[in-house]
Formats: structure tokens, C-alpha cells, sequence
């Protein structure tokens, strides 16, 4: 049997085929980091032909901080023991790409330990750092508008703090909330919605300075860190100039859309030492700028953070009111002066809590907006107020109106038409004995919107008022627009009639326009005998107020009815006089 021949060693030139062969980035450095060889891979990666690269230092092919690295640090530390593992670089392409490498060497030396040569092996982790920013970026920047998140937020106000304390410096801690954004996302779309957070986000970049932070929390929500300034007017200014430019008018699908905002403004150290707490103080004085209107902005203090515990605490027993039916409704009969006739009540919500005893609207009705609760609690009020019409007229009291008053967040949701057809099949009352009753201001939030839901609730046959008339826009000009039946005049534009110059020409002027419009007038907050006598001869069409009867629960008012058999006398009995309000 033949035995086998020995095998045949390696020679030189197959390691060096290999070596030049290999799909991996390698090279060869002398003594000085000159090149003395490169793998094909290498020239393929960097796209240089070999003739460019052999002789040349290594670090020529680093962008300007990774050769400072290498030639001041790394390659010293290399000569030295004749080793380095991953060292992250940047290396630059012929076109100017760069790539981030990490590079392996060794080093072999002569009997005298002088280094002969180097090998080399370079790994491209371009796009695996790629990859890794944009998970560092998806977890610290917001994705719509690409500015920073809550995460970063707190880092960057963290810092801001720490510098601070160390410069005794102070630090601005704006939170900025949009006015009325649901109405965009609910009537525009959430695609349109999402247009004009990008732009409203570009606008507040463009006001803050290099340096300073404008991160969004979420939904609608932004927050401003301002560093360095010397005085609260400087807050001041910014907080104005901000306002003014998110004002100007932002096209969207080729509509003009205004915007407006409410911020609160917290500082440090005076109003807190720790992320947590400004951020928590400015968000309360951001409620407070709401509170105050809106389209503003508050500073927070000791005080505020007391209503703002206290409106918590308002929200917790409100819910709670909902759930254990304390929330109850009375009404208030509306007067005709040309049949002395009953023609209507107004729907008044009441709150009658275990502990505080009864509450006024104007105490929850913010609350209840604020924090959501008011679609649940309009939708039972609107119910409730259609059944019990539709029960006084089962009962033979002829047919009157119900006058229910809606809230700007309801009108604006887009399910608000659908809601209130569905409470009208449910009572079974007729749309035309349903009067939908709106502010003056909510009308003119927004010109186009309102006055498409006014007229789709027209088409339905349902009445419209507007409430508090000449307390809002001034909106004369508009009124021959809208599909209104009924103008209510505000009732402080009432209690100093006849003796007032200035509400007798508002009320005369309201009746004259309305009489041209063929628009009925309802004075509200009628409460004397001379009210009565002057706006019966100035033939205003209805009233309501104390002068004919308060707000009563249903069972009041339908013995008042059974009493008054709906029709009254020449003049109707004088109520109690002594209360300065209608008690709408």
C-alpha cells in the first residue's frame, strides 16, 4: 500500500493571495503609519486605486477628529505594546463619504523590537451606529415634529439646573398648551390636525434662542425651557412675542386656520428646585392662563397651586356627582309679551353636593370641559330636558320650547349633530320644540364651522338662539348669516334699564336689528316692575327672570304650570325681587 506524500506547506505568496483576497478590510502600516499594504476589499470599500493609497499615512484616510485621535493618542499607545482592539473611527471614502469603522492591529517586530509591519483588520459598522442613532433618536425626539420628547426634556432641564445652581442663574419653564386644537382634529381630520402641530412647532423653534429647548409631551402639549435671563419682563416679552406669532394664520387645505395658546410660566428656583415640581407648577399655571380666557399667559405662585388643588379636587367630587346622581336640572319659564303666554323654559343644570350643598354652574361647568366630564354631562342634560318636555306635553300643557344651552367643547365635537338627533328619538320630542342655545364668542371661534352646524341643525328643524347677546365679538355685522331664531340679550345689559344711556342704546339697537333680521329678542334678567314696563313698550318679544319666576326643579314648575295655566295676566306677579341674578 502507497503511502500518502506529505502535504504541501503554505508558501508566502498564498498568504499574501489571501491576505489581498480576503472580503475584509485589512491593511499594513510601518513604523511611521505609512501603508505598506491594503486588501482589494479595502480599495473596493474606499474606492481609492491602489497606486493613491501605498506609502501614504493611514491617517490621511480619517476625517479630521478620528486622525487627532489616532495620531495623538492611539498610535503612540500602539508603537508601545503593538496592540489595539475596536478602536471607533471614521475613515473617509474618495467622494468624502464617511464610514465608522473599528479597527484591530497588531504589530510584528525584528530581533532588535523595531516594528517591521502591522496587520490590520477594519470592520464597517456604518450602518449598525445608523441603526443605533436612530433608536437613540426614536427614543429621545418626537416623530411628527421631530423636536425632543418628555424623555429629553427632563435631561435637558436637569442640566439647565444643574447649571444653573452652579452659575446662579435662573431658568424659564414655559408649558404650552393650544387652544381649541380638538376642534382641528375633529373637524379637520387628524391628518390636518397633525399639519399644524408640525407648524406650530417650526413657529415656536423660530422664537426661542440657540441653546434653548422647545420639546412636545404629547398631543397638543409643549414645553419651552429658557436659560439665562435677568428679569421676569424678559419672560414677559417672550411670552407676548410667542403669542403674536402663533397667531398669524396657518394655511390648512386651503384653510385659514387661527391659532392661540395658553402658557404658564414656571421659574427656577422660585417656584421649584427639581424637574418635577416646575414642570408640575408651570402646567399649573397653564390651567390658570385657560381659566383666565385663554390666548394668555400666567406666572405660577402659592395661590394658584391652591385653586389648582382645589380644581382637582372639584374634579374627583364631580365625577362622583355623575355616578351618584347628584347632578340635577331646574327650568325657567320663558315669557311671551304679545300672548302673555308661556313659550318656553331654559334647561339650568344644578349640582347639589352632600358635603358643599348646591354649586353653581359657573363653579363646574370649566371643570367639567377641562377634564372631559362635559360630553357625558351634556348628553344627560340635553336627555333629560328633552323628556321632561315631551312629559309636560303628554301631561296637555300645550307645546313650549326647550331651551338648552351648549358648551363650546360640545358644539365643537364632531359627533355633536348625530348626539343630539339621538336624544331627540329617545324623548321623542319634536325637533322644532328644541332650542339649541350658543354664546356669542363660540359662534365666532370660527366662522365657517359654526356656521355649517347651525345650518345642519336648521335643516333639522331644530331652533337655535345665541346667548349673552353684545357680550362677545361685537358680531352685528355676522348675525345675518347665521340661521338664529332667537337673540337673548345679555342680562347686564338688562338690570340698569331704563335708567342707563349706554344699555338703553345697546338693547334699542339689538331690538331694531332683530326687528329687521325678523329674529325673535328674549331679554334675560328681568327682576322689576320698570324692566318689565319698558321693554314691553319698546316690544321686545319675550322675557325671563325673577320678575316672573325663578329656576324651579320639574316638580315645581309643573304646579307652577297647573297654576298658571300657562297664560298670565295683563302684568305677571313680581317673584322675589331681592336676588341680583336669573339664576341661569
Amino acid at each position: 500500500m502507497k503511502s500518502a506524500g506529505k502535504s504541501r506547506r503554505p508558501k508566502a505568496r498564498d498568504y499574501r493571495n489571501l491576505y489581498l483576497n480576503t472580503p475584509v478590510m485589512m491593511h499594513s502600516i510601518d513604523g511611521d503609519g505609512r501603508l505598506l499594504a491594503v486588501s482589494n476589499y479595502w480599495l473596493e470599500v474606499l474606492d481609492y486605486p491602489r497606486e493613491e493609497v501605498i506609502g501614504r499615512k493611514l491617517t490621511d484616510f480619517f476625517t479630521v477628529k478620528s486622525r487627532d485621535l489616532a495620531e495623538e493618542t492611539v498610535l503612540p499607545h500602539f508603537f508601545e505594546i503593538g496592540s489595539v482592539k475596536d478602536i471607533p473611527y471614521q475613515m473617509v471614502r474618495k467622494d468624502g463619504e464617511t464610514l465608522d469603522v473599528l479597527i484591530s492591529a497588531k504589530s510584528v517586530r525584528d530581533e532588535h523590537g523595531q516594528i517591521l509591519y502591522s496587520m490590520a483588520a477594519i470592520v464597517d459598522i456604518t450602518e449598525r451606529k445608523k441603526a443605533e442613532q436612530e433608536v437613540q433618536h426614536l427614543a429621545h425626539y418626537d416623530p411628527l415634529t421631530g423636536q425632543p420628547n418628555r424623555l429629553l426634556l427632563q435631561e435637558r432641564l436637569q442640566h439647565a439646573l444643574i447649571r444653573a445652581q452652579r452659575d446662579d442663574n435662573r431658568v424659564g419653564v414655559l408649558f404650552v398648551d393650544l387652544d381649541h386644537f380638538k376642534w382641528v382634529n375633529d373637524t379637520l381630520g387628524h391628518a390636518t390636525g397633525d399639519e399644524l402641530l408640525k407648524k406650530v412647532a417650526r413657529k415656536m423653534q423660530d422664537c426661542v434662542r440657540h441653546g434653548d429647548t422647545v420639546a412636545r409631551l404629547g398631543g397638543d402639549e409643549f414645553v419651552i425651557i429658557l436659560y439665562g435671563f435677568s428679569s421676569d419682563d424678559e419672560l414677559t416679552h417672550f411670552a407676548q412675542r410667542f403669542l403674536e406669532t402663533l397667531a398669524r394664520p396657518v394655511s390648512l387645505d386651503g384653510i385659514e386656520v387661527l391659532n392661540s395658546a395658553s402658557i404658564g410660566i414656571a421659574v427656577y428656583p422660585l417656584d421649584g428646585r427639581d424637574v418635577e415640581t416646575l414642570l408640575r407648577n408651570a402646567d399649573a399655571a397653564m390651567y390658570s392662563a385657560k381659566e383666565h380666557g385663554r390666548n394668555n399667559y400666567q406666572f405660577y405662585s402659592s395661590e394658584l397651586n391652591q385653586r389648582m388643588l382645589a380644581r382637582l379636587g372639584m374634579e374627583t367630587r364631580l365625577r362622583r356627582a355623575l355616578k351618584n346622581r347628584e347632578i340635577y336640572l331646574e327650568y325657567q319659564p320663558q315669557l311671551d309679551l304679545r300672548t302673555r303666554r308661556i313659550s318656553g323654559f331654559e334647561a339650568l343644570v344644578r349640582w347639589r353636593d352632600p358635603d358643599l350643598g348646591v354649586i353653581h354652574p359657573v363653579d363646574f361647568i370649566r371643570v367639567a370641559e377641562d377634564c372631559g366630564l362635559i360630553y357625558p354631562l351634556g348628553e344627560w342634560v340635553l336627555l333629560t330636558a328633552c323628556l321632561q318636555a315631551k312629559a309636560w306635553q303628554d301631561q296637555g300643557f300645550p307645546g313650549m320650547r326647550m331651551a338648552v344651552n351648549v358648551s363650546s367643547t360640545q358644539f365643537r365635537r364632531h359627533d355633536f349633530i348625530d348626539m343630539v338627533e339621538e336624544k331627540l328619538r329617545i324623548s321623542g320630542l319634536a325637533p322644532e320644540d328644541l332650542e339649541i342655545e350658543l354664546t356669542e364668542s363660540l359662534v365666532m371661534e370660527n366662522l365657517q364651522q359654526g356656521l355649517e352646524r347651525l345650518t345642519d341643525l336648521k335643516v333639522r328643524r331644530i331652533k337655535l338662539a345665541i346667548d349673552d347677546f353684545g357680550t362677545g365679538y361685537s358680531s352685528l355685522q355676522y348675525l345675518k348669516h347665521f340661521p338664529f331664531d332667537r337673540i337673548k340679550i345679555a342680562q347686564e345689559f338688562i338690570q340698569n334699564i331704563p335708567d342707563k344711556a349706554e344699555d338703553v342704546a345697546i338693547v334699542e339697537a339689538v331690538l331694531a336689528i332683530a326687528g329687521n333680521l325678523n329674529l325673535e329678542v328674549l331679554a334675560e334678567g328681568v327682576e322689576t316692575h320698570r324692566q318689565f314696563d319698558y321693554l314691553y313698550a319698546s316690544r321686545c318679544t319675550e322675557i325671563q327672570g325673577y320678575y316672573f319666576a325663578r329656576p324651579q326643579t320639574a316638580d315645581q314648575m309643573t304646579a307652577f304650570l297647573r297654576g298658571h295655566c300657562t297664560q298670565v295676566d295683563d302684568r305677571p306677579p313680581a317673584g322675589d325681587l331681592t336676588a341680583d341674578t336669573d339664576g341661569a
